[in-house]
C-alpha cells in the first residue's frame, strides 16, 4: 500500500489560489473554474488518464472510475470546488487566496470548505490508480462548481444517474467531521456522520403602500407593514421533533459517558418527545437539530432618507426539519402573517431529505474505513443543519451520508464562511487514508 505522496499541502494550496467564488459569477467569470479544472488535470494525471470525464452545465465535473463488477451498484463520492466570498475588511492573518501554509497547516478560503475535502478524495484515488488496483464496483467522483450558490451542477449530474437508471450504493459528500468532545459532558472524539439533511426554502415577502414625505407618514407604510410580518414568524410556529438520528447519536454517548450524564443522555435516547422540548428550549444548534429555523437574512425598501417608500420586501431563509414539506411550510408561514397585502414568493425550495440507515453494509463500510484512518473514533449519525449537493441524490438513492473525514475543532468549524479558514496536514493525510480504505473494502 502506497503513503500519501509528498505535496497534499502543496497541491491544495494552489486549489486555493484560484478564486472559484460562485457568487460572484459574473464579475469574475468562468476562467478560475476552468483553471480549477485544469489544475487538477495537471496534479493528478492517472485520474485523467483512467478515469472517464464527463461535463454537466460548465461547472460540473463528473469522473467514471470503473470497477471490476459492472453489475454491482456505484459509489458516488461528492465535494464542491466553489468557495463563497470573502469580505475584503475581514482581518486574515493570511490573505485569503495566497494558500500559506504554515506550523502544519494550509490557510485559505476553502481550505475546510470544501476544497480540502476534495483533496483527500482524488488524492486517494490518484495514490490507489498508482498500485495498479481497481475497485470491486464503479466509483464516480462528483465536483460541482456553484453548491455556495445552491446552483444547477449536482443537480445535473444526479440527474443524469436517474435517466440512466442508476441507483448508487453509497454516496459520501461534505457535512459532519471528526470532532472532540462532541457534547461538553461527553469524553474522547467521535466521526459526526450526518444521515440526514434539513430542507431549505428562500421566501421574498413583499408588499406595496402609498409613499410620501417622511414628514406626514401613514398609519401603516410598506416598511411597517413588512416589519410587523417579518416580526410575527419565529421559531415557535414550528413543532419540535427528535428524528431517529438524533436518539441513536445520544445513544451511543450514553454508553462512553459516565456517571449521571450517561444516565441522563440514555434516558433522551429513549424518549424523543421529552429530548424534542428540551432541545428546543436549549436553543441555538439543540433546537436547530429538532425544528425548523427561520431567519430574516435581507430588507429593502426606499430610496432617500427622507421620502416613504410605495414598496418594501424582505427575504426570510428557513431550514425545514426532518418530516416538514416546503408546501406546507409556505402555507404555515403565510397563516402566521396573516396579511393578505403581504405576497409571498418562494425563491427555491427542496424538502428534507430521509434518513439512511445506520445499520446496513453502506455504514458498515464507513465505519471500517474509519477505524483505519482514526482508530478509536466511533461512527456516529447526526443531522445535517445546512444544505449539501448531496440532497440531489436521497430523492432516489437510499444510502445518502454527509461526512469530511478531517479533524475540525470548534475553532475550525467557526472558521468556516468566516475568518482564517485552515486545515492541518496531518488531517489531510488522514483524510486521504480514510477514502483509500474505502475504496479498497467495496467488495
Amino acid at each position: 500500500m502506497s503513503t500519501v505522496r509528498p505535496g497534499i499541502a502543496e497541491r491544495l494550496s494552489r486549489m486555493i489560489q484560484l478564486p472559484t467564488v460562485s457568487a460572484e459569477l459574473e464579475q469574475r467569470g468562468l476562467e478560475p473554474f476552468q483553471a480549477f479544472e485544469r489544475l487538477i488535470a495537471e496534479q493528478y494525471p492517472l485520474v485523467h488518464e483512467h478515469l472517464a470525464l464527463e461535463k454537466h452545465t460548465d461547472l460540473g465535473l463528473l469522473f467514471r472510475w470503473k470497477g471490476r463488477d459492472a453489475a454491482s451498484d456505484p459509489v458516488v463520492l461528492m465535494a464542491h470546488y466553489d468557495v463563497v466570498p470573502v469580505d475584503e475588511s475581514d482581518p486574515w492573518t493570511y490573505p485569503p487566496f495566497e494558500g500559506r501554509i504554515a506550523d502544519g497547516r494550509v490557510y485559505g478560503r476553502g481550505a475546510l470548505d470544501d476544497k480540502g475535502p476534495l483533496i483527500v478524495v482524488i488524492e486517494a484515488v490518484e495514490n490507489l490508480l498508482a498500485d495498479g488496483f481497481t475497485p470491486a464496483r464503479d466509483v464516480y467522483l462528483s465536483f460541482g462548481g456553484n453548491e455556495e450558490s445552491f446552483g444547477t451542477a449536482a443537480l445535473a449530474i444526479s440527474d443524469a444517474f436517474r435517466e440512466r437508471g442508476i441507483t448508487p450504493w453509497l454516496v459520501v459528500d461534505e457535512g459532519g467531521a471528526v470532532v472532540d468532545s462532541p457534547l461538553p459532558f461527553v469524553p474522547g472524539g467521535a466521526a459526526m456522520i450526518g444521515v440526514g439533511e434539513k430542507g431549505i426554502v428562500t421566501l421574498r415577502l413583499s408588499t406595496r403602500g402609498d409613499g410620501g414625505h417622511a414628514s406626514t407618514p401613514p398609519t401603516l407604510t410598506a416598511v411597517r407593514r413588512i416589519a410587523r410580518a417579518v416580526d410575527r414568524l419565529d421559531p415557535s410556529m414550528f413543532p419540535a421533533r427528535t428524528p431517529k438520528a438524533i436518539s441513536r447519536m445520544l445513544a451511543q454517548f450514553a454508553i462512553r459517558t459516565p456517571g449521571a450524564a450517561g444516565f441522563g443522555l440514555r434516558a433522551l435516547s429513549r424518549m424523543p418527545m421529552i429530548t424534542a422540548q428540551l432541545f428546543a428550549r436549549l436553543g441555538g444548534e439543540p433546537a436547530a437539530l429538532v425544528r425548523t429555523t427561520v431567519a430574516a437574512t435581507m430588507q429593502a425598501g426606499g430610496t432617500a432618507a427622507n421620502v416613504i417608500p410605495s414598496q418594501a420586501s424582505a427575504t426570510i431563509n428557513l431550514r425545514l426539519a426532518l418530516g416538514e414539506t416546503v408546501d406546507g411550510t409556505v402555507l404555515r408561514v403565510r397563516d402566521r402573517i396573516r396579511d393578505p397585502q403581504v405576497a409571498i414568493e418562494v425563491l427555491d425550495g427542496s424538502d428534507p431529505s430521509p434518513e439512511s440507515a445506520t445499520d446496513g453494509a453502506p455504514w458498515e463500510a464507513l465505519a471500517e474505513a474509519l477505524s483505519v484512518s482514526h482508530p478509536g473514533i466511533p461512527a456516529t449519525p447526526y443531522v445535517m443543519m445546512a444544505a449539501t449537493d448531496s440532497r440531489h441524490f436521497h430523492r432516489f438513492a437510499p444510502a445518502v451520508y454527509r461526512f469530511a473525514p478531517l479533524e475540525m475543532s470548534a475553532v475550525q468549524r467557526a472558521a468556516i464562511h468566516g475568518v482564517d479558514e485552515y486545515v492541518e496536514i496531518d488531517a489531510l493525510e488522514r483524510g486521504e487514508r480514510f477514502h483509500r480504505a474505502l475504496l479498497e473494502r467495496l467488495g
